[in-house]
C-alpha cells in the first residue's frame, strides 16, 4: 500500500509554547483516517504543516512523497482542503464561491457539484453574508467534494451541521472511498470517526500516543461481558485481567483484557453458561483512556 502522509518526529513551536512534539503520522492510499484528539491536542496544526501552511521546525513531513512547504502549489492540485470555520467573500454567492475554490485546483465537476448542492439543501444563489455557519461549511464540503482529486483534508469538517446533513457527509464520505481517494478526517466526533474510518491516530498533548486500524487498537484494551450462569461466579473475580466485576443473583458483567479474554470466557463455561453477550471496546472506550487523567483533573477542578 503506498503512503500518502508520511511524518516523522514533527516539532513546532510557538515561542515558548511546543504544540507539536514528536508527532509520527501515517495515512495510507486509499484508507479513510481518523484524525482523533481535542481542542488543543494538536490536530489543526498537524493539518497546516502538511498544507504547506505553517513550517516545521524539526522532523521530516511528506505528502505524496513531496514537501508541502516547498511544493505547495503542486500538491494542492492534488488534495482538498476543509477546515473547522469557513469564512467566505460576502459579496459571492455560495456557488460563485464554489467556483472559486474549484478554479485553484483546476477545475470542478458541475454535475457533480449540483448533485451535491442538492443532497446538501444548499442554495448556491443566496449570497455568502447570508449563509449561516452550516451553510459556509456546506460550501466548503460541496467544493472540495466536487473537486477530482486524490486526497481530502477535513479538518472538523461537520461543525454547524446538524444530524441530517452529517449522515449526508458520511455518505459522500463512503463514495468517495468507494472511488479510490483518500481521507484525513480530523475530528473529536468519536461516532462518526468509527463509522468512517479504517485508521485512527489519537494525538494528545502534541504527540501521537495510539495509531492503527479499529482492529488493531481494540486488541490493546479491554473486552466488555455480560452473562448468566448456572453455578454462580465463584473464582471468577480471582482471574487474570478480569476487571469492575459486577454480580446480582446469576447475572454478571466484568471487562477482560483481551489477552485473557479466552481464560475468562473458559471459567464461564466450568460455570454453565445460560447466556453470554460481549463486544469490544468502542473507539470512544479507547480514546478516553488516553484522556481519562486530563477528565479526572477538570472535574477535580470543577469542585467548589
Amino acid at each position: 500500500m503506498d503512503t500518502v502522509i508520511a511524518v516523522d518526529g514533527l516539532v513546532k513551536d510557538f515561542g515558548r509554547t511546543r504544540a507539536l512534539d514528536g508527532v509520527d503520522l501515517r495515512v495510507e492510499r486509499g484508507e479513510v483516517h481518523g484524525f482523533l484528539g481535542p481542542n488543543g491536542a494538536g490536530k489543526s496544526t498537524t493539518i497546516r504543516v502538511l498544507l504547506g501552511l505553517l513550517r516545521a521546525d524539526q522532523g521530516a513531513v511528506r505528502v505524496f512523497d513531496g514537501d508541502p512547504w516547498a511544493d505547495a502549489v503542486s500538491l494542492h492540485s492534488r488534495l482538498a482542503y476543509v477546515p473547522g470555520d469557513v469564512e467566505l467573500w460576502p459579496g459571492l454567492t455560495g456557488g460563485e464561491a464554489i467556483d472559486v475554490f474549484a478554479r485553484l485546483r483546476g477545475g470542478v465537476d458541475r454535475r457533480r457539484r449540483d448533485e451535491l448542492c442538492e443532497r446538501f439543501d444548499l442554495d448556491p444563489t443566496k449570497k455568502a453574508r447570508t449563509y449561516s455557519k452550516g451553510n459556509r461549511q456546506k460550501v466548503a464540503i460541496v467544493a472540495a467534494l466536487a473537486s477530482d482529486v486524490e486526497l481530502f483534508v477535513l479538518d472538523e469538517p461537520t461543525a454547524g451541521l446538524d444530524p441530517l446533513m452529517e449522515a449526508v457527509f458520511a455518505e459522500t464520505i463512503d463514495e468517495v472511498r468507494a472511488a479510490g481517494a483518500t481521507v484525513l478526517l480530523s475530528s473529536h466526533l468519536l461516532g462518526q470517526v468509527e463509522r468512517l474510518c479504517s485508521a485512527v491516530s489519537i494525538i494528545r498533548g502534541g504527540r501521537i500516543v495510539e495509531a492503527g486500524t479499529l482492529d488493531q487498537l481494540r486488541h490493546l484494551t479491554r473486552t466488555a461481558v455480560t452473562a448468566e450462569t448456572r453455578d454462580g461466579v465463584d473464582g471468577l473475580g480471582e482471574l487474570p485481567g478480569v476487571h469492575d466485576l459486577q454480580v446480582e443473583g446469576h447475572r454478571l458483567a466484568f471487562d477482560v483484557d483481551s489477552e485473557h479474554l479466552d481464560q475468562a470466557i473458559g471459567r464461564l463455561h466450568e460455570l454453565g453458561i445460560r447466556s453470554l453477550t460481549s463486544h469490544p471496546p468502542t473507539l470512544e472506550q479507547l480514546f478516553m483512556r488516553h484522556y481519562e487523567h486530563d477528565l479526572a483533573r477538570a472535574t477535580k477542578g470543577d469542585r467548589p
